[in-house]
């Protein structure tokens, strides 16, 4: 059982999308330089997007497990973890934050499709 309401996830994999569709928003599949400088660079490119602040707002209430288990859920979506290594993937998510988990997600190239993977494989499905 996720640690997070699955229609809030939805909610993200909405917002996610609209705010990747947008002209002007490029996120590279590989960052140019080792450090996340060129994440901080589109978000603060798009810092007063509407789209962006509802993603953040949205990220921003959420309590420190449900932080890490939408980070693991992602992970699992893109298959860095599968299923039954829930807990590892929390674990290292929860070990290994470094810039506000919003941004994070929303610079991670395909995080709608990652999240959305991830929501199926625990029996859920993402409903606009």
């Amino acid at each position: 059982m996720l640690p997070i309401n699955p229609e809030t996830i939805c909610f993200l994999i909405n917002k996610a999308r609209q705010f990747q569709a947008k002209e002007g928003v490029v996120i590279p599949d590989e960052p140019l330089s080792p450090a996340e400088d060129w994440a901080l660079q589109i978000l603060a490119d798009q810092k007063d997007d509407p789209v962006y602040q509802e993603f953040k707002a949205v990220i921003n209430d959420l309590e420190p497990d449900q932080l890490s288990a939408v980070v693991a859920l992602m992970w699992i979506g893109r298959g860095d973890f599968d299923k039954s290594e829930w807990e590892e993937a929390n674990q290292v998510a929860v070990q290994e934050r470094t810039i506000p988990t919003a941004d994070y997600l929303i610079t991670t190239p395909c995080v709608a499709e990652y999240l959305e993977e991830g929501l199926s494989q625990f029996g859920y499905h993402y409903e606009e």
